[in-house]
């Protein structure tokens, strides 16, 4: 297995995998390639793709807002579980953060995704029970 940079070059065998990921919620605007185009362009070096034979089996993207960072759709493909990918693609992306200056990350997990909860918490994440997410749509 290969970890790599994530590139806009990825983002259709990336997108494919996250289409067949239980857990993760795509959206049509954010998670267009163009959308992933931007997000790379104002996070460099920070997401990443692993790789196995040449075909990507996990895939994540990282960025911050200049305080927090944050994990969004990390997806590994169901045949390649168990073996450390998924932690090997939060770790990068951690360090990532750190060379940033950044010292919290947060990610979002759906409420009834209990895979997703289980390896977070397994990482040693902590859950929130203080908070709760809301958002707006702009267009």
């Amino acid at each position: 297995m290969n970890i790599q940079e994530m590139t806009i070059a990825d983002y259709e065998e990336v997108a494919a995998l996250w289409r067949k990921t239980e857990g993760i919620g795509l959206h049509d605007d954010v998670d267009s390639k163009e959308g992933v185009a931007n997000y790379l362009e104002r996070n460099p070096s920070l997401s990443f793709v692993a790789r196995e034979n040449g075909k990507i089996v996990g895939a994540v993207l990282c960025g911050h807002d200049g305080r927090r960072g944050y994990l969004n759709h990390l997806a590994v493909d169901s045949a390649c579980r168990g073996r450390g990918i998924g932690k090997a693609l939060a770790a990068h992306c951690l360090e990532g953060l750190k060379k940033a200056g950044i010292s919290r990350c947060n990610i979002h997990v759906f409420a009834d995704n209990q895979h997703g909860h289980s390896f977070w918490k397994h990482l040693g994440w902590s859950e929130r029970n203080d908070l709760k997410v809301m958002y707006c749509r702009l267009t």
